[in-house]
């Protein structure tokens, strides 16, 4: 009995050791590709891979060429820290000297390690070397660069996202970032305040487009979100002006536009910093209204005075508020870019304005180099 217990002992404790061992390997697996641990497994791999891709071209150089080496050193200038991957070149160059013995001389035919297949595999050194120097004095590395700058553009797009309306609004948001690009110097900020019977928003354009303005967009798009709704609705533009002044930035200015919209009367004020106006489409006589409230660029002087302007949407009025991307260009002033905008969405009285946003974009502004926003309230007759 005691044997047979023995016996049974060891598979139990053989297989409690490679249990143990699969989740260490997979906790440093994780650990690598989440940027905490150590990148000794990438550097196991590689350093296997080199004799691997040595043995290959000494038996078969016509298919495995010597300047095959270049590829490992490359995946190591992605994966790897500079310390480690100076480790892997002299690995690399000591495969090159055993493919020249091995080979011979590269005068006696094709195939051989030549001067110039040399010069292919330090190339590749010298540029995964720069990369890995980059990564290491960001402290970001490439696998997780991507996943960050994943998570930016969703909580832009988050931060974005307009609050639900009570029935009888109809609201929606297009946003289109200059190039094709995902980050956009073009923001919103909404809320529901005063115990949802008020609708907030801000519709912001940070100097600069695209991927240049996106940091700064980010940053300004959640400091506006904690002011909006805890200031009276004539304190947000000054707050941040004040906010933007404070950061001292070389380009940091920007336009904005806040609406406050009482979702129960229609009744709303209209506050601008040197954007341009909002436009209201009134039911009654099929009309478009431009809605220009007066104030300065955000972030160029201390003091500055924001007035309101004031208007109400009854049912079948339409209100829309956009950057200037999408009605001004080199080629056009703003004025002509409006009546086109509005001769555009008169296509949509008849039909209703849900899904317009995006197409008024497309329309309007579709080759546009710049960022273009366009937010849209309907109220449902």
């Amino acid at each position: 009995m005691a044997r047979r217990a023995g016996a049974d002992m060891y598979p139990a404790r053989w297989r409690k050791s490679v249990h143990r061992a699969r989740i260490a390997l997979r906790k440093s697996g994780v650990d690598y590709f989440r940027g905490d641990g150590s990148d000794w497994i990438a550097l196991v791999g590689l350093l296997l891979v080199v004799p691997a891709v040595t043995c290959a071209t000494l038996l078969n150089p016509v298919w495995f060429s010597p300047a095959a080496l270049g590829l490992p050193i490359v995946a190591g200038g992605l994966l790897l820290r500079p310390a480690s991957l100076l480790g892997l070149y002299a690995t690399a160059a000591a495969a090159l000297i055993v493919e020249s013995l091995g080979l011979g001389p590269y005068e006696d035919g094709p195939a051989r390690v030549t001067p110039g297949v040399v010069l292919v595999v330090a190339a590749c050194g010298f540029f995964g070397l720069v990369l890995a120097q980059f990564r290491a004095r960001v402290g970001v590395p490439w696998r997780r660069g991507s996943t960050m700058l994943f998570d930016l553009r969703e909580r832009i797009r988050v931060q974005s996202a307009l609050p639900r309306l009570p029935q009888g609004w109809h609201r929606e948001m297009a946003l289109r970032p200059a190039g094709g690009q995902s980050f956009s110097g073009d923001f919103v900020v909404a809320a529901r305040t005063h115990g949802g019977r008020t609708l907030e928003a801000v519709l912001t354009d940070v100097s600069g487009k695209g991927m240049d303005a996106g940091s700064r967009a980010l940053l300004l798009s959640g400091a506006f979100g904690g002011l909006l709704g805890s200031l009276p609705p004539h304190g947000f533009l000054p707050a941040a002006n004040g906010y933007l002044l404070r950061q001292d930035w070389e380009e940091g200015f920007a336009t904005s536009i806040h609406l406050v919209l009482d979702l129960e009367s229609g009744d709303y004020e209209l506050f601008s910093a040197g954007h341009p106006p909002a436009l209201q489409l009134h039911s009654g006589s099929g009309q478009w209204e431009e809605m220009a409230a007066e104030g300065p660029l955000l972030g160029v002087y201390d003091g500055a005075q924001f007035d309101a302007v004031k208007g109400s949407l009854a049912p079948g009025d339409v209100l829309m508020l956009f950057t200037d991307g999408l009605v001004e260009a080199s080629d056009r002033d703003i004025a002509e870019g409006i009546d086109r905008l509005t001769g555009e969405a008169d296509r949509y009285v008849a039909t209703g304005f849900e899904g317009a946003a995006w197409h008024l974009i497309e329309a309007c502004a579709k080759d546009v180099n710049d960022d273009r926003a366009l937010l849209l309230l309907s109220r449902t007759a």
